[in-house]
């Protein structure tokens, strides 16, 4: 693994972190880190297999896990462009969405981090890529803990309804 990508890639992470959340005392931006961190390495170690074995079992479900992440990614992110009334960057929403994907799931956000992951280490299912994608889905649940913190003190019951109405990650089950 080239250490020079590591390290510019891990600084850009920071960076991202820093102004989208920490910056704003909003400190699930720390959990976060790990989880872009955990995938952001996982693309290193498997980006030469990528397309190793295109229509084995593994590579079809990698594919689907990384489309589904885009498509959850993007809808999650024009609903809080659309809906929530974003005052400072696009996760600072003045108004709970509580439609389209957000009427179904709190965190599609994290779900898409959760998804990419999953669909990297696919690529190349060993020990250390396993350990990873682990580490990626702890970081992502902290995170979404530690937001519905944040986000029941900025919404108050408002916000602890809707955690009754909806699931964090997958509608109907969790």
């Amino acid at each position: 693994m080239n250490n020079y990508i590591l390290f510019a890639g891990t600084v850009l992470i920071m960076i991202f972190s820093w102004f989208l959340s920490i910056k704003f005392k909003r400190y699930h931006g720390i959990a976060r880190f790990f989880a872009f961190e955990s995938v952001f390495i996982l693309v290193l170690l498997n980006y030469r297999v990528w397309f190793c074995n295109p229509f084995s079992l593994l590579q079809i479900i990698s594919w689907t896990l990384l489309i589904l992440s885009a498509y959850v990614v993007i809808d999650g992110y024009l609903m809080l462009k659309r809906k929530g009334k974003p005052d400072s960057n696009f996760e600072n929403t003045s108004i709970l969405v509580k439609s389209g994907i957000y009427g179904y799931i709190r965190h599609p956000l994290y779900l898409s981090i959760f998804l990419l992951g999953t669909g990297v280490m696919l690529k190349k299912p060993e020990v250390v890529q396993l350990a990873l994608a682990l580490t990626n889905l702890i970081a992502i649940f902290i995170t979404a803990r530690i937001e519905e913190q944040e986000m029941t003190v900025k919404f108050g019951n408002d916000y602890r309804e809707y955690m009754k109405e909806t699931k964090m990650f997958i509608p109907y089950i969790f």
